[in-house]
């Protein structure tokens, strides 16, 4: 029997070794793992030969909290959830106007809400000149259970998978037929630890999860953010709750180990693909690398959607069923202010005053004392030359009351116009 020869057979041409183990990065092939927990059926289609084999192990190795991993993957361990992204940012500052609680900062989902709100078409308030502030009227209706699994979204098709799966065992099997055996067996090995590893990572279930309030405890509303957005929450303090102090975690039906076996199973292909692939015909070599480039476009598909958007979707869909989110953009921080009083009526208004407009001059001084008097006696924010034409101020300190003012009403005005009718707090 004749066996075929490699088409390069008489090439005296040869890849480079540190170009073949490092012409793709693994940034992509992280991101890329990292949806295992997002896309239904994701975790079953990672048969396929991928570049970045070391930088995956590198980064989820750290799941592994046993000596003997802290060895192989040095670093900082944290927990799943965090290194899957869906944990670890830092939220705004959260006030609440019944409860009085202070949160100087919150979590994740906080700050996943406050993007959303950014993001969210807006209605302009009228005003004078300023930086523009963003205020989102958030009414939570549903109070989510205590703990809750998230479905996967199927936004991504599976079908996509089938190129690099293909491509992978593709390549492999035609080094196996002109007999490169070295590349047979690395392209094989590269698709075997893939796999395992996706199907292993991918096991982990995510979950929401937030603390419970006491028995009746009062409507959990407050102001949440600070610099130039904020967001109203309206809701039970279950509903709040879900947002200030919920968070996102991952956990696995086994022991951690076993994402450690996986990311040495990783690294000792990384090692083997360096050293070893060279040894291969220039043809094998030229099925390495044509099958780890689809990989990597594929796993650029996979990086380009927005985790983030993901992240919000699953919570306010899946977790808090479809808030109703109102965006006003008022022109400076005082109407902003006042306009999130008009909404919110707290029995005492100056909390979130002195809170957010901490100015304690004689012109802020007095400005606060009349527009918290008349909020508690329920009038409407109108003024009068009386009302800044004082004596005992200076021209300009006339001048800045009378822009203060101006600015209460705009936001009050703002307040009546997209709502039937004004609802100011009342003196308790």
């Amino acid at each position: 029997m004749i066996t075929p020869g490699t088409p390069l057979d008489t090439s005296r041409f040869t890849l480079d070794t540190s170009g073949v183990s490092g012409f793709f990065g693994g940034d992509e092939a992280i991101s890329a793992m990292a949806t295992v927990h997002i896309y239904k059926g994701r975790r079953w289609l990672g048969w396929y030969n991928t570049p970045g084999s070391y930088q995956i192990a590198r980064q989820y190795g750290r799941i592994a909290k046993s000596t003997f991993f802290k060895g192989f993957f040095p670093g900082v361990r944290t927990s799943p959830a965090e290194l899957f992204e869906f944990d670890g940012w830092q939220g705004p500052r959260f006030q609440a106007v019944g409860s009085g609680t202070i949160m100087d900062s919150t979590g994740h989902l906080a700050s996943i809400l406050m993007k959303q709100c950014a993001s969210t078409v807006g209605v302009l308030i009228p005003g004078r000149n300023g930086p523009g502030i963003g205020v989102t009227i958030v009414k939570l209706d549903t109070v989510p259970p205590k703990m809750v699994h998230p479905e996967r979204i199927t936004t991504y098709s599976p079908l996509f998978a089938i190129i690099p799966i293909a491509a992978s065992l593709a390549a492999c099997i035609a080094s196996g037929v002109y007999k490169d055996w070295i590349s047979f067996s690395l392209i094989l090995w590269g698709i075997l630890s893939n796999g395992i590893s996706c199907l292993v990572i991918g096991s982990g279930i995510l979950h929401f999860t937030h603390h419970e309030p006491a028995l009746g405890s009062p409507p959990g509303d407050g102001i949440l953010g600070s610099g130039k957005e904020f967001a109203i929450l309206q809701g039970d303090e279950g509903a709040i709750n879900s947002i200030t102090t919920g968070h996102f975690s991952l956990e696995f039906p086994f022991d951690d180990e076993c994402i450690g076996y996986c990311s040495i199973l990783l690294t000792i292909q990384f090692i083997a693909q360096l050293f070893i692939i060279p040894q291969g015909s220039l043809f094998g070599q030229i099925m390495f690398i044509s099958c780890l480039g689809v990989s990597w476009v594929y796993n650029s598909c996979l990086s380009a959607f927005d985790k983030e958007k993901i992240q919000q979707r699953i919570l306010l869909v899946e977790i808090l069923k479809k808030p109703s989110l109102k965006r006003f953009t008022l022109t400076t921080r005082t109407s902003a202010v006042v306009f999130a009083l008009c909404v919110l009526s707290p029995e005492d208004p100056s909390k979130i005053l002195d809170a957010y407009l901490p100015n304690d001059t004689k012109v802020w001084k007095k400005w606060k004392e009349t527009v918290l008097q008349r909020l508690r006696r329920g009038e409407e924010l109108h003024f009068k030359e009386e009302d800044w034409d004082l004596s005992g101020y200076t021209a300009a300190e006339r001048d800045l009351l009378y822009t203060l003012y101006d600015d209460a009403r705009a936001a009050y005005d703002g307040f009546k116009s997209v709502n039937s009718r004004v609802t100011p707090a009342t003196k308790p």
